[in-house]
């Protein structure tokens, strides 16, 4: 090999097509609230939400906290999850938890 035969590597970002969305609006009030803490099964994410879950709720006194966890954090949750999720609250919260 010389140095005027060009290398080739491979790039691990790929390529992502989506489309843009807009954010969903704000909550003009979370005090008495459902929320939803959906827990992506890694090892410190249920400890992360569950904390984090107690500490929102002390501020804003949900009526309910209720929490679902997705089969693994390399799975994408169901649209049964989703649904449900949708349907019995009005907020959700996740997080990654490494």
């Amino acid at each position: 090999m010389d140095f005027r035969t060009p290398l080739y590597g491979y790039d691990p970002r790929g390529i992502v097509e989506a489309e843009p969305r807009a954010l969903a609006p704000r909550l003009p009030e979370m005090r008495g609230l459902r929320m939803a803490v959906l827990d992506n099964a890694k090892m410190k994410a249920g400890k992360l939400l569950t904390y984090t879950a107690e500490i929102l709720n002390e501020e804003f006194a949900f009526s309910q906290v209720n929490t679902y966890v997705k089969r693994g954090f390399s799975y994408t949750a169901t649209p049964e999850m989703i649904e449900q999720i949708a349907a019995g609250n009005d907020l959700v919260i996740t997080a990654i938890g490494d």
